[in-house]
């Protein structure tokens, strides 16, 4: 398999055509935005943290029975996963109140929710990934009800295996970002990643923060606490 010409270009990632129409290689970068890319910089060795840390969690997932997009990891930085038509939603999974969830609703960051928060935001940079509802999601032919139930559904179950996983690394999963694609058949998959960038982990014992929370807040030790979740989850 052969990487060819640039499909995209996002704020942390990189997407290459292949000669298989059904394949792209996924190429993560160290660049690094905060508040819908108001606040730049660059965290070193961020893509290679994020692209390794996502693989092996996404490998945990399919021992689970979650289809993802993940097909082989080439070497730290790229990638090869299944073309997708992203879904244009965010979905927020929350366990504990932080970050705007707190703002919103007025809740001492670090509360422990009586359950499991599913948020589902509009993806559309212009106009700041604004949260909306189901009946919006219908109402623009988003996802169709059946789509929306395994997104839903797959959500769920991607927290719990998680929850449990990191609990077992002494970590606190408080909440993380989804986004799901449509396979050429049809089928809702999970893609995108699952990475410090998209994660907030707290250190169990501790407290402290291990994840982009350090790069939004100008906590100092960003690269530290990336590569303290690589060390915890690979195990090196």
């Amino acid at each position: 398999m052969k990487k060819t010409t640039l499909l995209y270009e996002g704020k942390a990632k990189k997407v290459f055509k292949t000669d298989d129409e059904e394949k792209l290689i996924v190429s993560y970068k160290d660049d690094a935005t905060a508040f819908n890319g108001v606040k730049k910089g660059s965290i070193e060795e961020k893509g290679s943290v994020n692209n390794r840390v996502s693989n092996y969690l996404m490998g945990l997932l399919e021992k689970e029975g979650i289809p993802t997009h993940l097909i082989e990891e080439l070497n730290e930085r790229e990638t090869v996963v299944r073309k997708v038509q992203i879904v244009p939603l965010e979905v927020i999974v929350r366990n504990i109140a932080a970050g705007s969830l707190s703002k919103r609703l007025g809740l001492e960051e670090g509360t422990k929710m009586a359950s499991t928060v599913l948020e589902y935001c509009y993806k559309n940079d212009d106009l700041g990934d604004p949260m909306i509802n189901d009946y919006h999601i219908y109402a623009m032919s988003l996802a169709t009800e059946e789509e929306l139930k395994t997104i839903a559904d797959m959500s769920l179950k991607i927290n719990t295996t998680l929850t449990t996983y990191f609990a077992s690394i002494n970590i606190e999963l408080v909440d993380f970002k989804l986004e799901f694609g449509r396979t050429s058949d049809g089928h809702i998959i999970l893609a995108d990643e699952i990475s410090p960038d998209t994660c907030r982990f707290w250190d169990k014992n501790t407290g402290e923060k291990l994840d982009k929370d350090r790069f939004r807040r100008d906590l100092g030790k960003v690269e530290d606490a990336y590569q303290e979740i690589l060390k915890r989850t690979l195990g090196k």
